[in-house]
């Protein structure tokens, strides 16, 4: 999990990870990227700060100061940057906090090694620092929320869209605009990364199935097999460990036209999970960074084009309207900040 500070010329990372490997060691474990490249940044890599993260013995509202320390020199370290948060943590079991109305009740709820990344996301809101939720964990509660706005501090999430859900988003848009009726949808992932093995456990992989599942029925405005009385939209992860970060996704679409004639469609997607999601995430870097100097604050839904499962009230769905909110939003930014803003 990497904390992302943006100055305006350069961009620098710092953070945390519970792994005792060096930054090249890690990317080099997975294949991330090739040899050679790998060696040219190795210098560049090795120079971030990675901090331990906070002991799973300490309570949240320790491991929150704790964060909160490192944040503080991290900041010291590097003075005029814009300091974003991106949680970058694995997927883990839901859990229901919607009921904590404020943060001490937070702070006695909340068991710490449950929702390690939540520690995180509310050490940078109480510093003042835009998050960038990545994962399908949902830590933007009501009073986590509530807090944010107080601070000034935008949020954006939830779990990123890198690859399979970003064409099914595409596909689904598409098919709707032509009032092709979607009969079923059959997704499989196979990747073979740490990601592929945590999710694994299906309480782990519970929330981002539940997220690549409701997305299709929310952007085609019907639940797919409604003509069967039975959900026909199947979502399916598999850890394969030969893939690497290398991820492979296969969809098989039903629909039907005119006279109610079924069609189909193939989709076979040969991806790199890192390579994919890296772009995103100094997309969003950038936003963050740049609509806090903009003066939003709470949830941003117009960043629904990168999640999905955009936080916020009315996030667009479809592929066009997802474009569209991204114009609107990059206008706004142009007007308060009188530049060309990021993304």
């Amino acid at each position: 999990k990497l904390a992302y500070l943006a100055p305006v010329e350069t961009t620098c990372m710092a953070g945390w990870d519970t792994s005792p490997k060096t930054m090249t060691g890690s990317i080099q474990c997975q294949g991330v990227v090739p040899e050679n490249q790998c060696h040219l940044l190795a210098s560049d890599l090795e120079r971030m700060t990675v901090r331990e993260a906070p002991s799973s013995t300490l309570d949240f509202r320790q491991q929150v100061e704790c964060v909160m320390a490192d944040i503080q020199a991290f900041k010291e370290e590097m003075p005029g940057a814009l300091p974003v948060l991106i949680n970058l943590l694995p997927a883990g079991p839901a859990t229901n906090l919607e009921n904590c109305r404020s943060l001490n009740e937070l702070y006695n709820a909340v068991e710490a090694d449950i929702i390690p990344d939540l520690a995180y996301c509310l050490a940078a809101i109480l510093s003042e620092i835009p998050v960038v939720n990545f994962t399908p964990n949902a830590i933007e509660i009501p009073c986590i929320i509530n807090e944010a706005v107080k601070r000034g501090v935008p949020v954006a999430g939830r779990d990123g869209k890198t690859g399979q859900t970003y064409l099914k988003v595409v596909l689904a848009s598409a098919l709707k605009a032509r009032n092709f009726t979607v009969d079923g949808w059959y997704s499989l992932n196979i990747l073979g990364n740490e990601d592929g093995k945590n999710l694994m456990d299906p309480d782990n992989a519970a929330g981002k199935v539940a997220n690549k599942t409701k997305l299709l029925d929310d952007i085609l405005g019907y639940p797919v097999g409604q003509r069967y009385a039975a959900p026909a939209h199947k979502v399916h992860i598999d850890y394969y460990p030969p893939r690497g970060d290398a991820k492979e996704a296969w969809d098989v679409i039903d629909f039907t036209g005119l006279f109610d004639l079924p069609m189909s469609i193939r989709l076979n997607l040969q991806g790199r999970d890192s390579i994919l999601a890296a772009p995103l995430v100094l997309d969003l870097g950038r936003w963050l960074a740049a609509l806090q100097q903009a003066g939003r604050s709470g949830p941003i839904p117009e960043l629904g084009f990168y999640f999905k499962k955009p936080v916020g009230e009315n996030p667009p769905l479809t592929f066009q309207e997802q474009v569209e909110k991204l114009r609107e939003l990059e206008r706004e930014c142009d007007q308060k900040l009188g530049s060309e803003a990021p993304g």
